[in-house]
C-alpha cells in the first residue's frame, strides 16, 4: 500500500503506529481531520490477517467518523484505532496502559473510546495512562451502554422519514421489519412499540426473536424473508451491505432506516433505492446516537442533555432530505454534502482569523 498516496488522495492528517515488544501492542491510530474539533473515534481489536489489512480498516472508519461527527453537529473530527489481536486471548492490562501511552502522546489530537473488540474495563485501564478517553462505565463517571442513545437516534431519523413520505411524523400504525434484535435492534423495538408501530422481527437468536414476540407482540419472520415482507420501514440493525443487486428487486418498503453500518454495499445501490422510490436514511446519520451521548463525557456527562441532543437526529435527516431536494441527489450523497459543507464552512472561518491555508490545526487546541 503507498501510505502517503491515500493520505493525500483523502486528505488524512495523520498515522501513528504503535509497537511495544513487551506487551505485545500492534496498533495503528489515523487521524483524518480535526477541522472541527480533535478526532474522537472507538478502538477495534481484531485478529487482522495482515498489517495491510489492519491499515485499510483504520483509514476506512476514522475517515467514516469524520462525517458522522459533522453531520451530527458535533465539534469533533474523525478518527480511529485498531489493535492487532485476538480479543479473546491476547488482551491485558498492560497491553491497553501501553496503548493509552500512545495516545497520551498526541495531547488530546485524538479521543478514544470502546468499539469492537474492546470493552468499559479496557477504557478504565486506557485512562489511567491518559485523560482523552471517554466510554468509560457509569462508575467511572460515564455514560455507560450506549444502545438505548443508538436506538433513539434510529428512531429520530425514523420520524423525519415518515413525515416526509406519509406526512406525519408519527410511527403510530406503521409496519417496520426490524432485521437484528441485539442491544440496539431491542431497544428499538421497545422505542417503537411504544410508539405504536407494528413489528415484524427476525434474528439468528430464537431467544431474542421470542422475546420480542413476548414484550412487543411482535411477528416472527425467518431472517432470509426479512428483507422481502412488506412493510413501511425497514430497519437494519444487524449486517451491513444488506441493500445489494440481489436483494434490492425484493424490497417491499417506502422507507429504509436501521443502525447497521454501511447498509449499502456500493454508493450505486443509494442511486437504485432512489430510483425504486425508497427514500434511505444515511446510517452514519441516523446511527450517530451512541457517538453523540459519549461525546457529552467531554463536558461532564449529562444524561438528559445527551437525550436532547441525539434526538436533532430528527432536525439532521430533514435537513438531508431538503438537500436532496435542493440539489437533485440520493440521501446518501446528501449526507456526505451536508458534512463537508459544514466542515468547509468552519475551515474558512478558521483560514480567516489565522491565515494558515487549512485554518487552525489541531496541535493548536486545548481539548480537555
Amino acid at each position: 500500500m503507498e501510505i502517503f498516496a491515500e493520505l493525500s488522495e483523502h486528505r488524512y492528517e495523520q498515522v501513528v503506529f504503535c509497537h511495544d515488544r513487551q506487551t505485545g501492542l500492534r496498533a495503528i491510530i489515523a487521524i483524518h481531520d480535526t477541522t472541527l474539533g480533535p478526532a474522537l473515534g472507538g478502538c477495534r481489536m481484531y485478529p487482522y490477517a495482515s498489517e495491510d489489512e489492519a491499515l485499510v480498516d483504520v483509514l476506512r472508519l476514522a475517515r467514516g467518523m469524520t462525517y458522522k461527527a459533522a453531520a451530527s453537529g458535533l465539534n469533533l473530527g474523525g478518527g480511529k484505532s485498531v489493535i492487532i489481536g485476538d480479543p479473546h486471548t491476547d488482551k491485558s492490562e498492560a497491553l491497553f496502559r501501553s496503548f493509552g501511552r500512545y495516545i497520551e502522546t498526541l495531547g488530546g489530537r485524538y479521543i478514544v473510546a470502546e468499539d469492537v473488540g474492546t470493552s468499559t474495563e479496557d477504557m478504565a485501564h486506557i485512562r489511567v495512562e491518559t485523560s482523552h478517553v471517554v466510554g468509560a462505565d457509569v462508575t467511572h463517571g460515564g455514560s455507560g451502554d450506549p444502545s438505548p442513545f443508538t436506538a433513539l437516534g434510529v428512531l429520530q431519523g425514523m420520524r423525519a422519514c415518515a413525515e416526509e413520505v406519509f406526512g406525519s411524523s408519527s410511527l403510530e400504525g406503521l409496519t417496520v421489519a426490524v432485521q437484528g434484535l441485539g442491544h440496539v435492534g431491542y431497544n428499538l423495538c421497545r422505542l417503537l412499540h411504544e410508539e405504536g408501530a407494528n413489528l415484524i422481527v427476525t434474528d439468528v437468536e430464537e431467544a431474542a426473536v421470542e422475546r420480542a414476540i413476548s414484550e412487543f407482540s411482535a411477528k416472527p419472520v425467518e431472517p432470509d424473508e426479512i428483507l422481502s415482507v412488506p412493510c413501511d420501514i425497514l430497519a437494519p440493525c444487524a449486517l451491513g451491505a444488506v441493500i445489494n443487486d440481489e436483494t434490492l428487486p425484493h424490497l417491499r418498503c417506502r422507507i429504509v432506516a436501521g443502525s447497521a453500518n454501511n447498509v449499502l454495499l456500493e454508493p450505486r445501490h443509494g442511486e437504485e433505492l432512489a430510483g425504486r422510490g425508497i427514500l434511505y436514511a444515511p446510517d452514519y446519520v441516523i446511527n450517530a446516537g451512541g457517538l453523540i451521548n459519549v461525546a457529552d463525557e467531554l463536558e461532564g456527562y449529562n444524561r438528559a442533555r445527551a437525550t436532547q441532543r441525539v434526538k436533532r437526529i430528527y432536525d439532521s435527516m430533514k435537513s438531508i432530505i431538503a438537500i436532496s431536494r435542493r440539489d437533485g441527489v440520493p440521501t446518501h450523497v446528501a449526507a456526505d454534502t451536508l458534512a463537508l459543507e459544514r466542515i468547509q464552512a468552519i475551515s474558512s472561518i478558521e483560514r480567516l482569523h489565522t491565515g494558515h491555508p487549512y485554518g487552525e490545526r489541531p496541535r493548536q487546541r486545548e481539548v480537555l
